[in-house]
């Protein structure tokens, strides 16, 4: 059973500022790759929060009218370079990929910085209260310097450099920009619709029920959602914590898991990464040069 932390003593090896990409691909592949995918549909939500994101959203109907190609594409281009690295060839198409789909909007900066706070902060607040173990320091700090990196390669201007000071900003960002709006409640009912499908339709009305649940307080307010009773929420969080328990007890995974690994609904016979995004977006051209100096995260 000791085989259980071998990942783990890999990890407390590591330096976060050197070897940021490698933890990466440990915890979300590696240990956690259920909590990550879940925290990250968790992080959606928090963006919906926002009305001048919210608004844009909807405005563009993708989670309206393409909800399950969305969330696939999302999930896509979020995890190939956490998979593969940033700067290998395939981290550098999708962020190339994500930044074209972003090219065609006008985006305030904060609201960029916000987005991809989540895509950090959310995975880490999942696996401190429902993990099979906590996450160490050099996990966090190792979260917090890759996604500031991605952020970099994004273009985002006034990158924190700390993550008490990322904290600092999406506390101050939250207490101004969240506010219900109608827009809000149409993105957090589509996104529920979506999860809903993913399970046979009695089921349905349990996973409507479970996810006000999961969300905080300022998050369900902001989308319209109903005050989860004490009851529900016992529940979620008792059924969450069996799992955890009977996680820690199995032993360790033989291969790592990412999302990239499938089966993707949107795209059952493979995807090319040129290709994510709306339908009506041309596909991006080859990569004129290789990547350079590209870490080998699987290894």
């Amino acid at each position: 059973m000791s085989r259980r932390w071998d990942i783990y003593r890999e990890i407390q090896s590591l330096d976060p500022a050197r070897d940021h990409q490698r933890v990466m691909h440990l915890v979300a592949g590696w240990e956690f790759p259920w909590e990550v995918e879940r925290s990250l549909e968790i992080a959606l939500h928090r963006t919906f929060c926002v009305p001048a994101i919210s608004e844009l959203l909807d405005r563009v109907g993708e989670f309206a009218h393409r909800a399950q190609r969305r969330h696939d594409d999302t999930g896509l281009l979020l995890t190939e370079p956490i998979q593969h690295g940033y700067d290998s060839e395939r981290g550098r198409a999708a962020i190339a990929r994500i930044n074209r789909i972003h090219s065609r909007f006008s985006i305030a900066n904060e609201d960029y910085l916000f987005v991809l706070s989540t895509f950090h902060f959310e995975p880490v607040r999942w696996i401190a209260r429902f993990g099979w173990r906590p996450l160490c320091p050099i996990e966090v700090e190792s979260s917090f310097r890759f996604w500031r990196e991605v952020g970099r390669r994004m273009g985002i201007r006034d990158l924190p450099e700390s993550n008490a000071a990322f904290a600092a900003f999406v506390r101050d960002y939250e207490r101004r920009r969240f506010a219900y709006a109608d827009a809000n409640r149409r993105l957090g009912a589509a996104a529920q619709k979506l999860l809903a499908s993913w399970v046979p339709r009695p089921l349905g009305r349990v996973v409507r029920a479970v996810l006000p649940a999961l969300l905080e307080r300022p998050v369900r307010e902001a989308l319209g959602m109903p005050r989860p009773s004490p009851l529900v929420r016992d529940l979620v969080a008792g059924a969450l914590d069996a799992r955890a328990a009977l996680v820690r007890r199995m032993p360790p995974r033989r291969a790592a898991w990412f999302l990239t690994a499938g089966p993707i609904p949107t795209y059952p016979h493979g995807y090319e990464i040129a290709r994510l995004g709306p339908p009506d977006l041309e596909p991006d051209r080859p990569a004129p040069f290789p990547a350079a100096q590209a870490p080998n995260c699987s290894k």
